[in-house]
């Protein structure tokens, strides 16, 4: 873990609940113990298209989906006895700051498209939690909101604007500075848009754009219409300077088709290392030798990705990939795990495989869905619940005591198998 030596920002202050909240919390942990709980209930009580765009994948049966949670639930961790004898905290270390568990909130575009004002609700959630929130380009908040709402906890991810010799992508490199971004993530697994089946037979169209089906299936669904009506129509706000003028979503999204797009090369992430002088990740690494070149152009950290399954189905779950990719430069940089984290149990399957810590995507916005703003909140204390348990139950007085821990892990990748072929 490569911060463990380094001058440390300590972690946000985190109030207590108070007795009111204290009792609203313990409701909704017996309501909904798990995300699972939040999932069942976001799909029962959000659009259909609202909810399929937070759940689905690439390609027609969601096996890239699948696959990630099934190489999560098939491993296995030893238990030591005799020592722990209460859950122990669950904070860390991440890029020279403390946060109250390895746990964030992973970029997400377009999170208003769940649950209008989702951006706010995560923002408050994280600060007020002590852990990481990535804010997405395609936010519907800007990063000054953003930094005013988690001036503690706030990264920020990148996709790629190359046109114009990157003109839009090092202006938002600028903004991020002077808000107080205190971590960069450049997105790098997305060369192009794949179909997501769910997306399209629920109607949601490519630029994005509100049709008459989708505004008749919003209806049907009280709990996203009064969301909408506080919140307003989402808009991908980062993008206005940018624009001309036009700031609808439909407009964002279509420029950001246009304008953006593939994935970055390695000479542009170099270019980006020297425009960036604070932490600077790339998320989407599958390959070690990916990894060895973000090590060797000077990057801070990784997140081992496969977009959570919503390019293409056919990659391999990445806790399958992380533990050759850790043997390679877990020693050199801090590694990030993201794709089918559901539960704490999850995060500390993550980190005793080699990773620092974990982001989660889906999670949140089914949280969102679920419960509005209160469901970020709820989420958050769920996982450090779970992974303080998990901590108690294998013997870990610590996180890092994690990569002590036994684990049998079947799908796990060796290093012949990147080896090429023919």
């Amino acid at each position: 873990m490569p911060d463990s030596n380094s001058v440390v920002a300590p972690m946000p202050r985190v109030a207590p609940p108070s007795p009111a909240e204290a009792a609203e919390r313990l409701a909704l942990k017996r309501r909904f113990p798990t995300s699972a709980d939040l999932r069942a209930h976001a799909k029962k009580i959000l659009p259909n298209f609202a909810y399929e765009y937070c759940d689905g994948g690439a390609g027609g049966s969601d096996t890239g989906i699948a696959r990630n949670n099934n190489a999560f639930d098939a491993i296995e961790m030893v238990p030591r006895y005799g020592t722990v004898v209460s859950p122990p905290p669950a904070d860390c270390i991440l890029f020279g700051r403390r946060y109250r568990a390895p746990i964030g909130v992973a970029p997400v575009g377009g999170p208003g498209t769940v649950y209008p004002g989702a951006e706010t609700h995560l923002a408050k959630a994280c600060q007020a939690a002590g852990v990481p929130y990535t804010l997405g380009l395609l936010s519907g908040i800007t990063l000054d909101e953003a930094a005013r709402l988690a001036p503690d906890v706030l990264w920020f991810q990148l996709y790629r604007f190359a046109r114009n010799d990157h003109a839009i992508g090092f202006d938002l490199v600028k903004r991020a500075e002077a808000a107080g971004v205190h971590v960069l993530m450049l997105t790098i697994d997305t060369p192009i848009r794949t179909t997501r089946t769910r997306e399209v037979k629920s109607g949601i169209v490519a630029p994005f754009r509100l049709t008459t089906r989708l505004k008749l299936d919003a209806l049907s669904s009280p709990h996203w219409t009064r969301a909408l009506i506080r919140s307003g129509i989402p808009r991908f706000v980062n993008l206005n300077p940018y624009m001309g003028g036009d700031t609808s979503i439909e407009a964002a999204a279509a420029f950001q088709q246009r304008e953006g797009g593939g994935a970055f090369q390695w000479d542009e992430v170099a270019r980006y290392r020297d425009k960036w002088k604070k932490p600077l990740l790339v998320k989407g690494v599958l390959h070690p030798e990916d990894a060895e070149k973000c090590v060797a152009l000077g990057l801070d950290g990784i997140v081992v990705s496969n977009h959570g399954g919503r390019q293409i189905d056919a990659l391999p779950a990445p806790i399958d990939t992380l533990p050759v990719i850790a043997s390679a430069v877990g020693k050199k940089m801090t590694i990030l795990y993201d794709s089918g984290v559901r539960t704490g149990v999850d995060v500390a399957r993550a980190i005793a495989l080699g990773a620092d810590g974990a982001l989660a995507g889906k999670p949140f916005l089914w949280s969102l869905g679920a419960l509005g703003e209160k469901g970020p909140a709820h989420l958050i204390e769920t996982f450090i619940d779970e992974l303080r348990a998990t901590l108690g139950q294998l013997g870990c007085p610590t996180v890092p005591d994690l990569r002590n821990v036994a684990v049998r892990h079947p799908g796990a990748w060796r290093p012949a198998d990147f080896a090429a072929r023919g």
